[in-house]
């Protein structure tokens, strides 16, 4: 005889049941793998931030600090830039400081035993503060002499003997007369050395760069008269 199973079938139980399948649990599934994917990016998220806000804490330590650094320092950097201004400055005058001393110097070798210079004047051009304007209205370091000699022949021999000066750009010679007259220099001092022959000339040096007076200190100027001129007359001699 053949078995018969009286169990009836949604009683059953072992390999030979059938399974109770629907919706309901994939949607469960689907919903936990859901809750997972987002605790998991929620964690995530939350330790970049975390981690971002330790960085930020750190940065601002380091931004404070360096700061601080900076302001220790700072007195150096003043230092430095004032001691770097001081040398530029120091250069600088040192390159536009005219030799007014070779000047006067290499003006007695060149100057003939027949002139005889009256008055003499320097300025260097510079109308700033402190300034002296040059002379003859020559915008650069420049001499006004006025003296006499031995008729007009002296006065051209005096101005080519002027330009043996170094640096001399151009020589103006403002007024040259002979016989006695106030135009030029002392009459008297000129006549009583027997010369006739008065002259006013201006010497540039447009060459030259124009002194920079310091703060408080007028620039170069000389001045001479008579005496002053005869002693440099005696110089020529001896050289």
């Amino acid at each position: 005889m053949r078995p018969v199973n009286l169990i009836p079938p949604d009683m059953r139980r072992g390999d030979s049941a059938p399974l109770r399948t629907g919706p309901v649990a994939y949607i469960v599934v689907g919903a936990l793998a859901l809750t997972l994917l987002g605790v998991t990016m929620l964690v995530l998220a939350s330790n970049e931030v975390a981690e971002k806000k330790d960085e930020l804490v750190t940065l601002r330590q380091e931004d404070a600090a360096a700061k601080a650094r900076a302001e220790e320092l700072a007195p150096y950097a003043q230092f430095q830039a004032m001691s770097q201004q001081r040398v530029e400055t120091v250069a600088s005058l040192a390159d536009s400081r005219f030799d007014w001393p070779r000047v006067m110097r290499e003006l007695a070798l060149v100057l003939p035993d027949d002139v005889l210079l009256t008055e003499l004047s320097a300025g260097t051009g510079d109308e700033g503060e402190g300034g002296s304007e040059g002379v003859g209205g020559v915008m650069g370091p420049s001499l006004e002499l006025s003296g006499c000699t031995t008729g007009q022949d002296g006065v051209a021999r005096f101005v080519n003997a002027l330009r043996d000066i170094d640096g001399v750009t151009r020589i103006g010679l403002q007024s040259s007369a002979v016989g006695e007259g106030d135009s030029a220099g002392d009459a008297g001092d000129c006549a009583t050395a027997g010369f006739d022959a008065q002259f006013q000339l201006t010497v540039a040096f447009d060459a030259a760069p124009v002194p920079i007076a310091a703060e408080g200190e007028a620039a170069p100027e000389v001045e001479a008269e008579g005496e002053a001129s005869e002693e440099d007359s005696e110089e020529a001699e001896e050289g």
